[in-house]
């Protein structure tokens, strides 16, 4: 398998999933704002939208959309226990996989991340991450992950609510939600892949210094 991805974007969350699985795959890192991998190929030529995470799959087919390669992934490697098998249990994941991309990922961040929106609308999208966030800390109170056990929404959620220390958002409103990023910070697929892509992170900003 092969994962294109940009440091730190929602493509963290399917290399903490790959990693979880032990199994074997190759990254391609892309450049966010020129949309070219690191030899050079236009990423638009494997996903027109320029949007990570995309994998090629190991039958050579090419999948984007996160919510879809996470699901790829949980079902390639069942025994990694990524997703329920039991059907209302696999209907919550599909759940908190929509939520996360739609009402977090796309509604709040996306705004809030993009230097281009207007404040307008980042004023919009930061007024709705209270409710968002506040149905999360009432979910995870008492829990250890948003299902019965760790699942790829719980990589997902991980990758998206790292992204509170580049926004206004400040996560210390919601301790259930500091206490569930603390936790998973220390799982060792989440520790590994997140120390990983701290350090290109840093190498592509050191590449890319932002101008005054």
């Amino acid at each position: 398998m092969q994962l294109y991805f940009s440091p730190l974007a929602c493509s963290l969350a399917t290399r903490i999933a790959l990693y979880e699985t032990g199994a074997k795959a190759t990254f391609v890192e892309v450049d966010p704002k020129t949309k070219r991998t690191q030899d050079g190929q236009d990423y638009r030529e494997i996903n027109p939208l320029g949007f990570v995470p995309t994998i090629r799959t190991d039958d050579g087919d090419i999948l984007s959309e996160n919510a879809a390669i996470l699901q790829h992934v949980a079902e390639r490697w069942p025994e990694a226990r990524l997703a329920p098998t039991e059907r209302k249990e696999r209907e919550r994941l599909q759940q908190w996989l929509c939520f996360i991309g739609t009402e977090l990922h796309k509604a709040v961040f996306t705004p809030l991340l993009d230097p281009a929106a207007p404040e307008g609308a980042k004023a919009y999208a930061l007024g709705k991450a209270t409710s968002r966030l506040d149905l999360l800390e009432k979910h995870l109170r008492g829990r250890e992950f948003l299902l019965q056990e760790f699942s790829v929404a719980d990589a997902y959620l991980f990758a998206v609510l790292g992204w509170c220390v580049a926004t206004p958002v400040d996560l210390k409103k919601w301790p259930a939600l500091v206490s569930y990023v603390s936790r998973l910070r220390e799982r060792p697929s989440i520790a590994q892949a997140f120390r990983e892509e701290r350090t290109l992170y840093s190498e592509y900003q050191a590449r890319n210094p932002t101008k005054a």
